[in-house]
């Protein structure tokens, strides 16, 4: 058997990368940039100089090494072919292949949101369980969904794009894929600071937040001081991903969904919220789904990527 493997998550900006024992045991970790200039030709030749480095570092032999696991933003599909990645410069690659013939160790790739979710059902809010949904509250809303301990992929590598379930008719502004009254515009830290502003331009109210220059930790803080306006923005965010979660679970019927990213910092606080629509609206069956927190923050996409390569 095999002892150790690396687990790479691959970001606009810098790639974190995690050396592992094939037990889960986090023995380093450290970040290199993310070099995207002519294509992002150097971001992969990176990523096998610095795993490479780091063996020769903890005196670890190639043939010690079960893989290579790789996240990466974007679709990507069973065969680590990316069709294109534009926040890293890529247009079509065959990433899996590329850095295993870079390093000789054995290679697998996927969505960096749906390994994420792995590693959080692995080792992280919800160990023990096989199915689970994590959803990424950040910029935007990322998913991944994990059954019976197995990504689902989709025939175009977007299996779990939970932010673009539709949830609203109305909403008048336009999401970045194109359409409109996605759950993202609503849900994210920007979309919670839109669908502030779009209230108050509908029925304004009296609230000690300033609209120009609120942030989404502003608006959860002033929910928690009990702060009316703020608690009414909560109630329909609740609503819209208690919503949208309830038909995830009527499709996949998950044993837990994992809560993360910039917004989820607010606490249990935005569970409340969630799970109180999610009940309403979900088929009765999925009504007792889990809900919990994630708690591997930043490092969730590495052990996620490890957990590729490890066999059980």
């Amino acid at each position: 058997m095999k002892n150790y493997c690396f687990g790479i998550d691959v970001g606009g900006t810098t790639v974190k990368m995690g050396l592992f024992q094939t037990d889960g045991h986090l023995v380093d970790k450290w970040e290199i940039p993310t070099r995207t200039e002519e294509g992002g030709k150097a971001i992969l030749p990176d990523i096998a100089d610095s795993a490479l480095a780091k063996l020769a570092e903890k005196d670890i032999s190639k043939d010690d090494v079960a893989g290579i696991g790789i996240g990466v933003p974007g679709p990507i599909d069973a065969d680590g072919v990316v069709p294109h990645t534009a926040n890293l410069g890529w247009g079509y690659k065959e990433v899996t292949k590329e850095l295993s013939e870079l390093t000789g160790v054995t290679c697998r790739g996927g969505n960096d949101a749906n390994v994420a979710a792995l590693g959080e059902l692995w080792k992280g809010a919800a160990a023990g369980h096989k199915s689970g949904v994590m959803v990424t509250l950040g910029t935007g809303v990322g998913g991944g969904i994990i059954l019976d301990g197995q990504i689902v992929i989709g025939t175009n590598g977007a299996g779990g794009e939970i932010g673009h379930i539709h949830v609203d008719d109305d909403i008048p502004w336009t999401c970045g894929c194109g359409n409109q009254g996605c759950l993202e515009q609503v849900a994210s830290a920007n979309g919670t600071v839109q669908l502030a502003k779009w209230m108050q331009e509908t029925e304004p109210k009296e609230t000690v937040l300033d609209l120009e220059t609120m942030t989404s930790k502003e608006i959860w803080d002033a929910v928690k001081d009990g702060d009316a306006f703020a608690c009414e923005v909560a109630e329909r965010f609740g609503k819209y991903l208690g919503l949208a979660l309830a038909n995830v679970a009527s499709t996949v019927d998950p044993e837990v969904f994992v809560i993360g990213g910039g917004v989820s910092k607010a606490g249990p606080v935005i569970l409340d919220y969630i799970k109180k629509y999610y009940v309403k609206y979900t088929f009765k069956a999925c009504r007792d789904a889990e809900f919990v927190l994630a708690t591997l923050g930043n490092d969730a996409g590495i052990y996620g990527s490890a957990k590729l390569v490890i066999e059980e």
